[in-house]
């Protein structure tokens, strides 16, 4: 029995979504042959690359979800609210080559699914690609689960291209495990970029300091100079030149100074 699932407008936009805990047609669906351990197998994997390569979850996640789910792709879009869009910050799959692209906020399945807070059961039409001037295979039967990491939110998704019941209650219980570790995987990979962006700012300002020292010598000589040449006399000529050598010398070093990360705009 397929759900009977909602448009989140009341035009024609391309998407129906429902709140999957709501829908008790999803939970009646057929269970698919899993292999029992496969959820255990699944957070292994994710816990050994976690601890060698953790640049690399969120892209194994993803890979997870497609391989041990009925899913042709699935993907973790990260909300960005200062430009008010999603960005899919990791994607396997049908939709892999759309990795790094981005979605309204206020037009869009991960939108509905962060304001409702809970799973989404979901399906996208041919007037949705439409909309966002895109080609890609209709969605006949998808999952959101949104997570949150501190400040950051976002969505854990999985879509099926063939399918109007591709997925149950187990897929669901392994896709919200997934979204669990995406979370971790964001929190931590923020965590690490601060740390970095710490150390460029101390090591920038110890340069700082440096330059700021080697600074005063060619402005204390442009200004010997400067006043020099202004007296006139035989080697005014010379003062002067020498003026230009010096203002040289300490442009180049204001300019080291403002090429210094925290110095940028």
């Amino acid at each position: 029995m397929t759900p009977s699932l909602q448009s989140i407008s009341d035009v024609d936009t391309g998407i129906e979504i429902c709140d999957l805990r709501s829908t008790p047609a999803f939970f009646e669906r057929p269970s698919h042959p899993h292999n029992l351990a496969r959820n255990a197998e699944a957070l292994r994997r994710l816990a050994h690359l976690f601890a060698k390569e953790p640049e690399s979850i969120l892209q194994e996640l993803v890979d997870l979800a497609v391989e041990y789910c009925c899913a042709d792709s699935a993907g973790v879009s990260l909300e960005v609210p200062t430009e008010e869009k999603f960005r899919w910050v990791a994607i396997a799959g049908s939709f892999a080559s759309f990795l790094h692209g981005t979605t309204p906020r206020f037009y869009s399945p991960c939108g509905t699914c962060l304001d409702r807070g809970s799973p989404q059961l979901y399906r996208v039409s041919k007037p949705y690609y439409d909309y966002l001037g895109i080609q890609a295979e209709p969605i006949t039967d998808g999952i959101l689960i949104p997570w949150t990491a501190g400040n950051m939110r976002g969505t854990f998704w999985a879509v099926n291209h063939h399918s109007s019941v591709a997925f149950d209650k187990d897929d669901l219980a392994l896709l919200e495990s997934l979204a669990d570790f995406a979370a971790i995987a964001v929190r931590h990979q923020a965590h690490e970029a601060e740390l970095l962006r710490q150390a460029e700012i101390s090591a920038a300002a110890a340069m700082a300091n440096e330059l700021a020292h080697q600074i005063n010598n060619p402005l204390q000589s442009l200004t010997n100079t400067v006043f020099l040449a202004a007296q006139g006399g035989e080697q005014s000529k010379q003062f002067a030149a020498q003026a230009v050598r010096d203002l040289a010398d300490l442009s180049a070093r204001v300019r080291d100074l403002l090429n210094l990360p925290f110095t940028r705009s």
